[in-house]
């Protein structure tokens, strides 16, 4: 039932009037001061680290990291699982989060080896920029998304949010200057 209720959501927003209508309702949407302190934090230090202009190796570093609050939800729901585990109706909300949040993990774990596989050719990437730092980023991120989940779920749904905005950003940027020449690139992963 929910599965098909998605897949109508997803015809009907393909429809430009429907999504722009749907879009409109959260036009403006500001996340909260806590989650925006963190991804203020966790921006800043990306584009410190890899700079502000878009590329395969920053995307690719990106897409590791993006997996993170996923993994970070369902640790947080069998945490919170084995505390309210008498709570049947708060269990299967639960569960049902964790399998949300596996499905979007497995997504993004897509992107990394469909990224890594284009960044291949794109310049050295060193141990410590584009594996240690990701690594520690990606160990920052998922206390940040367990803590702010315990606290509230939607600070840690925030911060991807806030995340996953700057990704699109910087995927729109370099596909307005990179879109036909990545048209060209292939992918045999």
């Amino acid at each position: 039932n929910a599965d098909r209720e998605f897949e109508e959501r997803v015809k009907d927003l393909s429809d430009p009037d429907t999504l722009r209508a749907y879009k409109e309702k959260y036009d403006g949407y500001r996340p909260s001061l806590l989650p925006r302190l963190c991804g203020t934090f966790l921006v800043s230090m990306g584009n410190l680290v890899y700079g502000y202009t878009p590329s395969y190796l920053k995307f690719r570093a990106v897409e590791v990291i993006a997996r993170v609050p996923y993994h970070s939800w369902v640790s947080v729901e069998y945490t919170l699982l084995t505390l309210f585990y008498t709570n049947a109706r708060r269990a299967m909300l639960l569960s049902k989060t964790a399998q949300f949040a596996r499905i979007a993990q497995d997504n993004e774990t897509m992107h990394v080896i469909v990224i890594s596989e284009l960044a291949e050719g794109e310049g050295r990437a060193g141990f410590i920029r584009y594996t240690l730092i990701p690594m520690l980023f990606a160990f920052v991120y998922f206390w940040l998304s367990y803590v702010l989940y315990l606290l509230t779920p939607r600070y840690s749904y925030e911060l991807n949010y806030l995340f996953e905005s700057h990704a699109h950003e910087q995927y729109s940027l370099f596909l307005a200057r990179e879109g036909e020449a990545l048209k060209q690139k292939k992918v045999t992963s």
